[in-house]
């Protein structure tokens, strides 16, 4: 159905913070190893609530990584958060939780999970260049941050895919280098494109054009298929698009 190349690969280690581009990820049934593995809580309404960038924008002036390393999916190290001012914590300082709440606004605790804290569970996010472009000239953008749109795998499929072919993919799968995948459905996308991922300065018009113009969607959520143990995704690694519909959605670790 189509074949290309990985064009760039983003792990985001605290959700709804910055992350890091990294040339080489390893992938099992949980997901990116590490990614979204981390995460802040407040609480609302009584109850323990996920903070995200719906509820505290100030969250994408933080950044988190694994200063490039390799990341094993069972046991990813704790990463490494720097603040707006440039103050660099490690996840398990115990002056992190101060300088949070301080900077945010409330309080907060953290959260470690090693089988991820996506949105949807044991999922990754797969992007395609075509796609990023067209949106980009629908919104009257010379280019748009991928940032914005918190890939994990961004492919290139050439002049042969169109653009948006993604959002009719469902359930096909997809090969990425030695990683098999089954696509799940097309992303549903909240706020957090409609923010600069440097400055925080929101632009509306990108989730009301998406809604408008995509019903909501970009890009489309993933699940590993492969092997026990996993498998490492390359910058550069083949891509290939099934034309058939897969037979399971059940991811293995």
């Amino acid at each position: 159905m189509g074949a290309g190349s990985v064009v760039s690969l983003h792990r985001w280690p605290v959700k709804s913070m910055g992350g890091e581009p990294v040339d080489t990820i390893r992938v099992d049934g949980r997901g990116v190893a590490g990614d979204r593995s981390h995460a802040l809580f407040d609480t609302f309404r009584g109850v323990p609530r996920r903070l995200t960038v719906r509820q505290v924008p100030r969250m994408l002036a933080w950044r988190a990584g694994y200063d490039g390393v390799d990341v094993d999916p069972g046991a990813p190290p704790v990463p490494r958060v720097v603040a707006p001012d440039g103050r660099m914590f490690g996840w398990d300082d115990r002056d992190l939780p101060a300088a949070l709440a301080e900077d945010l606004g409330r309080p907060v605790t953290l959260r470690r999970d090693i089988a991820g804290q996506q949105d949807l569970e044991r999922s990754v996010l797969i992007t395609t260049q075509a796609s990023l472009a067209a949106l980009a000239t629908e919104l009257g953008y010379a280019q748009l941050d991928l940032r914005r749109l918190r890939t994990n795998i961004h492919v290139d499929l050439g002049e042969r895919v169109p653009a948006f072919a993604e959002e009719g993919w469902e359930g096909r799968r997809i090969t990425v280098g030695d990683a098999a995948f089954v696509l799940v459905h097309p992303c549903a996308r909240c706020v957090i494109p409609t923010r600069d991922p440097d400055t925080g300065v929101k632009d509306a018009h990108i989730l009301r054009h998406l809604t408008r113009a995509h019903a909501g969607l970009f890009g489309i959520n993933a699940r590993f298929v492969g092997a026990v143990g996993g498998a490492r995704i390359a910058v550069g690694d083949t891509v290939t698009v099934s034309g058939a519909r897969a037979t399971t959605v059940r991811g293995v670790w």
